[in-house]
C-alpha cells in the first residue's frame, strides 16, 4: 500500500515537473521572440521640416528623487502674461526639443509659463527606453511640479499630453495623489490604450510590439516573476540613425508607465475638467471616435476635431496650435 501511494506520489511530480519544464520553454521562448523595427513613417518624420527651432530654450536639468537628473526646458511668457501656466508631456519616442516646440512656443506667445519635459527614458532624462519599475514616471512628474513650485507657488498649471503622453496625462488625472497638482487636463491626438476603439492597426503604422514577448512577460508576473521588464517590447517606425533625438524601441516597463492604465479604468477616476483635442487627417487615430468612446464612460469630457490636421500636425500645424494655445490661454478650471 505504501509503495503504490510512494508510486503514485512520484509520478505526480514527474508530470508535474514536466508541466514546469514546458511552461519554462514556452515562456523562455516568447521571451526570446526578436522585436522587429518597422519602417520609417515619413508623416512623423517630415512635421520637423516645418518647425523654427532658432528660439528653442536650453535644455535645464532638475534632480528626481532617485538621484537622476532629468531634463526640461522652460518657456518664459513672451506675450503679456495670462496668469496661467502648462507642463507639456511629448508623444511617444520625443523629448521636449522635438517637433512640439512648434506648439509650447506658441503657448509662451499667448502668455502661457510652460515647462516641458523629457519623460524620464527620453531626451535628457535616464536610460533611453527605459525606467527602473512601473509608477516611476509619476514619481518623476511629482519631483518636477515640486521643483516648478519653488517659482511659481500658485501659478494654477494645465497638464498637455500629445499622443502617447496623452494617454500618460489621462493616467495622471486619474490618479488621486496628483490630481490637486493641475487645474486641468488636455490631450492631444491621445493614445488611449489597447482596446480603444480610437486606434489604428499599429498606430497606422508608427509601432510594432513584440506580441510574444509582451504575453510572456504578462504570464511571468502572473506567476510573481518579474525578472525581465527592461526587455523591449515596443519598436518605433523613427529615422534610421535618429537615436540623438528619437527612441527608437521602450522596454515593457516603460511602454506599461508611459499610457492609461486603460480609458475605461482612468476616466471614471478623473475629477478636474478634461479636453481631448484630434486632428480629423490623423494616419494614427481615428478621430471621429474620440466623442463616442470617452463621452460614453464620462460625459463631461469636452473633444474638439481641427479639420486638415494629422498626428504631428495636432502639435506642428498653424491652424491647430492656434485653437489649442487659446484655449489653454483661456479657459479656466471651471470649465471642461
Amino acid at each position: 500500500m505504501a509503495f503504490r501511494l510512494l508510486r503514485g506520489a512520484l509520478s505526480v511530480l514527474k508530470w508535474g515537473l514536466c508541466a514546469v519544464g514546458v511552461m519554462a520553454l514556452v515562456l523562455t521562448a516568447l521571451i526570446a521572440t526578436p522585436l522587429e523595427r518597422p519602417p520609417e513613417l515619413r508623416s512623423v518624420s517630415d512635421s520637423r521640416k516645418g518647425v523654427d527651432f532658432s528660439n528653442l530654450p536650453p535644455l535645464e536639468r532638475f534632480q528626481a528623487r532617485d538621484g537622476t537628473w532629468l531634463g526640461f526646458r522652460h518657456y518664459a511668457p513672451s506675450g503679456p502674461a495670462t496668469g496661467r501656466g502648462a507642463v507639456f508631456i511629448h508623444g511617444s519616442s520625443g523629448s521636449s526639443g522635438t517637433t512640439n516646440h512648434a506648439l509650447t512656443a506658441a503657448l509662451a506667445a499667448r502668455g502661457v509659463e510652460t515647462w516641458a519635459l523629457d519623460m524620464r527614458g527620453h531626451g535628457g532624462s535616464g536610460t533611453r527606453g527605459d525606467i527602473g519599475y512601473l509608477g516611476q514616471l509619476e514619481d518623476d512628474l511629482v519631483d518636477f511640479v515640486a521643483v516648478i513650485r519653488k517659482s511659481a507657488p500658485d501659478l494654477p498649471l494645465t497638464l498637455i499630453g500629445h499622443s502617447a503622453g496623452g494617454g500618460f496625462s489621462l493616467r495622471v488625472a486619474a490618479t488621486p495623489i496628483m490630481q490637486d497638482m493641475f487645474v486641468r487636463t488636455v490631450l492631444l491626438a491621445p493614445y488611449l490604450g489597447y482596446d480603444a476603439p480610437t486606434n489604428k492597426p499599429k498606430s497606422g503604422g508608427w509601432a510594432n510590439a513584440d506580441i510574444p514577448r509582451f504575453l510572456g512577460l504578462a504570464a511571468l508576473r502572473k506567476l510573481g516573476i518579474d525578472c525581465c521588464s527592461q526587455l523591449p517590447v515596443l519598436a518605433f517606425a523613427v529615422p534610421p540613425n535618429a537615436e540623438k533625438l528619437l527612441v527608437s524601441t521602450y522596454s515593457d516597463r516603460l511602454m506599461r508607465n508611459f499610457a492609461t492604465r486603460g480609458y475605461r479604468i482612468d476616466l471614471p477616476n478623473v475629477t478636474r475638467p478634461l479636453t481631448i483635442f484630434g486632428g480629423a487627417e490623423d494616419e494614427m487615430m481615428i478621430s471621429d471616435k474620440y466623442a463616442e468612446t470617452v463621452q460614453a464612460v464620462k460625459p463631461s469630457v469636452d473633444v474638439k476635431v481641427i479639420e486638415g490636421t494629422n498626428h504631428m500636425g495636432i502639435v506642428t500645424n498653424p491652424k491647430a496650435i492656434s485653437a489649442i494655445a487659446e484655449d489653454v490661454a483661456t479657459r479656466g478650471a471651471g470649465q471642461s
